[in-house]
């Protein structure tokens, strides 16, 4: 039996958003709370410390909850000096101590004048902070305003005086012409809400037509093969080109089907060429 793209996708979209997805993918992570900001401060962290193996990933993020009390908004806003030395010890892969300490001291800076972290994606709210350069990597038929928001908050997250150079590998943007995978994945944790309860949607400003499906090395290798990317590269205007595709199957809600392509490239990679057999591309 013989089936589009579209219908393949929209069937593996069904199998994996699902709430066994969240077990053992980094967002259980941000699950673990109710309290927005908590969910806003560990999704963020989870999503940046994003790579490597999963459970790893989700190990390391225990840990530095525990290591902020379990309670990172208000370890965050009410710590004292002394209470930073036990943070010293975190560490995964190349993301350190330095890094940590920067990632709190803008959480607090942040969350001392805003109430979310969708603020700091928001030109036109923060702007009035910083010296804005949202770089010059445009496209004219994908993504701008999801474009100008990530370069803005790599712009104002470095905005602090005497920010670490070494912390600028961790939090990427357009205008450096990277995919930017973890942080278009945490838009789509924080933006994405349906009825599956995977994606957490509580953030409202920001469309989900206008997020960027995340393009990590599984997402490219199976979009690559159902002719969803022709870009030889992988960059940001290969994410682009990866959305602008999907939007013709799902206009409102296109990085939906980042969980069909993730799902396809790390649960049945083994199986996948007599998979995509009976998929008409």
């Amino acid at each position: 039996m013989v089936t589009d793209i579209k219908s393949f996708l929209d069937a593996k979209v069904a199998q994996y958003n699902q709430p066994e997805f969240i077990e053992n993918d980094p967002i259980v992570i941000p699950h673990q709370f109710t309290l927005k900001q908590d969910i806003e401060i560990m999704g963020f962290w989870a999503a940046t410390l994003a790579w490597g193996q999963r459970v790893t990933i989700i190990k390391k993020c225990r840990e530095l909850i525990a290591l902020m009390d379990g309670a990172p908004h208000d370890f965050i806003i009410n710590h004292q000096e002394p209470d930073l030395k036990k943070l010293l010890s975190f560490k995964h892969r190349t993301f350190n101590d330095i890094d940590t300490l920067y990632f709190i001291q803008f959480f607090k800076h942040h969350y001392s004048n805003y109430h979310s972290l969708e603020d700091a994606f928001l030109p036109s709210v923060t702007n009035s902070l910083i010296s804005d350069d949202s770089g010059s990597c445009e496209s004219n038929n994908a993504g701008p305003d999801t474009q100008k928001a990530l370069n803005h908050f790599r712009t104002y997250f470095f905005s602090l005086p005497d920010f670490p150079h070494r912390t600028k590998k961790h939090v990427s943007s357009p205008s450096q012409k990277s995919t930017c995978k973890r942080l278009n994945m945490f838009l789509r944790w924080m933006v994405r809400k349906d009825d599956a309860g995977v994606d957490f949607g509580i953030w409202k400003r920001i469309s989900p037509e206008d997020l960027i499906c995340p393009c990590d090395l599984h997402v490219d290798r199976i979009a690559r093969k159902l002719k969803l990317i022709t870009r030889k590269q992988t960059d940001w205007q290969t994410a682009l080109e990866l959305t602008d595709h999907l939007r013709q199957f799902d206009p409102a809600d296109p990085v939906k089907y980042d969980f069909a392509l993730f799902g396809l490239g790390i649960e049945e990679r083994w199986g996948l060429d007599n998979l995509l057999a009976g998929v008409k591309l």
